[in-house]
């Protein structure tokens, strides 16, 4: 099974479908990982704060694929946004890694209380420059934060990774992104289990019409919008199922369905606030 790519705005292809790690137990992730490579998974997502950087890592050099047939993104934590702090979180996750790059390095909160996300910008623009990311991005940054980011830098994000599923459709920052040539990942693309996407109508009526799982039509329902998504699961008969999206295809009545499910004014929202994480 090929994977469809998109080319970010500073030059690499992603995988459209990639495997999280979000909560996924440091004990749990050399195995996870491994069973998703060998299903045929090339795009792994983790960050610092997660945890588990070294199973990831573990895992990639387990595998034996070249490395340049994988797609690794980590995230630059909070607490290592100021000075040469941010130098320091790459060089750290790196090792955990045991890679000499990653594939996408992304600023993961804005924190705007702290007022620093802009330096933090700078920072992982300058990894990337280096050579320690292939390419630098955001997440979880809201239209203000984008604009001062561009206005103060005159550089734009690769990607904004924020959550999105079909309760939380953030449309704004969705709009931004497209106006800009930013691509979107979406975390949480199946609402991390806080609601039963299965008996969400429009869903529910999709996955009798093709014979999906609800599942498996939410995660086509972002390909054909053309996100990118990486739904996380530690067991390997849900990853074979995740992975297996790409033989159908929802109608433009179905797609528009379930972008119907937004309540609106954020009251689908199952993470947290950007403007709360500090």
């Amino acid at each position: 099974m090929t994977v469809p790519v998109i080319r970010l705005n500073d030059g690499p292809e992603i995988p459209q479908l990639g495997y999280g790690v979000f909560k996924v137990p440091a004990g749990d992730t050399e195995r996870a990982v491994s069973e998703a490579l060998e299903i045929g998974y090339r795009h792994i997502d983790t960050a610092a704060i997660y945890g588990n950087e070294e199973g990831v890592g573990r895992a990639i050099a387990a595998s034996g694929l070249p490395r340049d047939e994988l797609f690794v993104t980590t995230k630059l934590w909070n607490d290592d946004h100021d000075g040469d702090a941010p130098d320091r979180a790459i060089e750290e996750s790196l090792g955990k890694l045991g890679l000499d790059h990653v594939d996408l390095y992304l600023v993961h909160w804005p924190t705007p209380e702290n007022d620093n996300y802009v330096h933090a910008w700078e920072k992982v623009v300058g990894i990337r420059e280096r050579g320690l990311t292939r390419s630098a991005g955001v997440s979880n940054h809201l239209v203000r934060h984008l604009d001062r980011l561009v206005d103060e830098t005159g550089v734009v994000p690769s990607v904004n990774q924020i959550e999105l599923h079909p309760r939380h459709l953030q449309a704004d920052i969705v709009r931004w992104c497209a106006e800009h040539g930013v691509a979107v990942e979406a975390w949480g693309p199946l609402g991390q289990g806080k609601y039963d996407i299965a008996a969400c109508g429009p869903v529910a009526a999709a996955a009798t019409a093709h014979g999906r799982s609800p599942a498996q039509v939410v995660l086509r329902w972002h390909l054909q919008r053309g996100r990118i998504v990486f739904p996380k699961s530690v067991h390997v008969e849900r990853l074979r199922e995740n992975f297996d999206v790409f033989d159908f295809d929802l109608t433009d009545r179905q797609l528009d369905a379930i972008d119907s499910l937004d309540p609106g004014d954020g009251r689908g929202r199952v993470g947290s606030h950007p403007n709360d994480v500090n």
